[in-house]
C-alpha cells in the first residue's frame, strides 16, 4: 500500500493516465492469477486467454458489467481516466473502447494505490465471473 507515503487526496489528484499505467499492471496480474488457477495450459493458450481478457474491447465491456456497482468516488475516477487526453490509440482498438479501458485501468490503479485490495478483487470477480459465464468455459 502506497498510502504510507502519499495521501488519498494526493492519489485522487494524480494524473489519471498515471493511475491507468499502474492499473494496467494490476488488472493483468489479476487476469493471470485467474488463468493460472484454472489449471495447466500451454504457453500459447495462457497467452491467448490473457490477451482475450486484457484487450481494450474486453475491458470496455467490463465497464458495463461493474458500472452499476461503483460508488460515486469510483465512478469519478473511472470518468477521469476515460476522459484523459491520451493522443495515442492502438490501431487494433477503437477509440471508444480504448478510452473506456483506460478509465477501468485508472480505477484499478486508484483502488490499488489507496489499499482497497478487497474492493479491487470484488470488482474483478464480478467481471471475471460474467465473462466466464458468457464464454461458457470454465477455463477462460
Amino acid at each position: 500500500m502506497l498510502m504510507d507515503k502519499i495521501t488519498k487526496r494526493e492519489i485522487r489528484e494524480l494524473n489519471p493516465l498515471t493511475l491507468a499505467f499502474l492499473g494496467d499492471g494490476v488488472y493483468e496480474v489479476l487476469v493471470r492469477e485467474k488463468i493460472a488457477a484454472a489449471g495447466s495450459m500451454s504457453a500459447a493458450k495462457l497467452h491467448k486467454s490473457a490477451v482475450n481478457l486484457v484487450r481494450a474491447s474486453s475491458q470496455s465491456s467490463a465497464v458495463d458489467i461493474i458500472s452499476p456497482l461503483l460508488t460515486d468516488e469510483e465512478m469519478n475516477i473511472y470518468k477521469r481516466g476515460r476522459n484523459a487526453n491520451n493522443n495515442t490509440v492502438p490501431r487494433s482498438s477503437n477509440p471508444r473502447d480504448y478510452r473506456r479501458a483506460t478509465g477501468l485501468e485508472a480505477l484499478f490503479g486508484y483502488l490499488h494505490m489507496i489499499g482497497e485490495e478487497e474492493r479491487l478483487r470484488e470488482l474483478f470477480e464480478v467481471i471475471y465471473s460474467d465473462k466466464k459465464n458468457l464464454s461458457g468455459s470454465s477455463k477462460l
